[in-house]
C-alpha cells in the first residue's frame, strides 16, 4: 500500500474526512487544495475563514487544522520526528492537537508510517467485520475485539486491511 508521506497534508485530510463520506470527503479535500496551492502550515494560517467554509470546512474542522498548523509551526508538534517514535508516543504527541482523537492517530499510524501492529478497537466497521468473518451473534465490543486481535499480533494492521476490504466487496450486508 503506498504511504501518504506528506505528514501534514495526510493529517489534515484526515480531520476534513470525519464523520464525512468517502465522496464528501474528497471533494472538500480537492477544494482545499485549489484554495491552498499547496498544503502547507503556514498557508492553511494564512488562509481566510470563508475560503475554508466555502471548501466545505465546518467551523469545528477549521479550528482543528489551524491547531495542527500552529503546532506544527510552533514546534510543539514535530512531523519530521514522528517516524522514529513508538507508536504510543506518536498517539498521544497526535490527541493533543484539537480534532485529533485516537482513531484518526491509529489511521496515521497505518496510512502515513505503514506501522504494521495496529488495530483500532474503537473502529466499529472493523467490529462488524469481525462480526462477519467469525460469525458472531452480536458484534463485539472494543474490549472482546481486541481479545480476538492478539491472535493477528504482530500482523493487525494487515488483519485490519482485510477487514475492511470485506467491507468494501460488501460481504457484511
Amino acid at each position: 500500500m503506498p504511504l501518504r508521506t506528506d505528514y501534514f497534508a495526510s493529517l489534515v485530510r484526515s480531520i476534513i474526512g470525519q464523520q464525512l463520506s468517502v465522496k464528501a470527503a474528497a471533494t472538500i479535500w480537492s477544494r482545499t487544495l485549489q484554495a491552498c496551492g499547496e498544503m502547507r502550515p503556514e498557508i492553511i494560517l494564512a488562509l481566510d475563514e470563508e475560503k475554508l467554509r466555502a471548501a466545505g470546512f465546518s467551523m469545528s474542522k477549521i479550528t482543528y487544522v489551524r491547531d495542527l498548523a500552529s503546532q506544527v509551526l510552533s514546534g510543539a508538534l514535530n512531523l519530521e520526528r514522528l517516524s522514529e517514535m513508538p507508536d504510543d508516543e506518536i498517539i498521544g504527541a497526535l490527541t493533543k492537537v484539537k480534532g485529533i482523537g485516537v482513531w484518526t492517530a491509529q489511521m496515521f499510524l497505518i496510512f502515513s508510517l505503514g506501522r504494521p501492529d495496529v488495530l483500532s478497537t474503537a473502529d466499529l466497521g472493523l467490529r462488524r467485520a469481525l462480526r462477519w468473518l467469525y460469525q458472531l451473534d452480536e458484534t463485539p465490543g472494543a474490549k472482546n475485539f481486541a481479545q480476538y486481535g492478539e491472535k493477528w499480533q504482530p500482523y493487525r494492521t494487515t488483519a485490519s486491511l482485510y477487514l475492511w476490504e470485506a467491507i468494501n466487496r460488501g460481504h457484511l450486508r
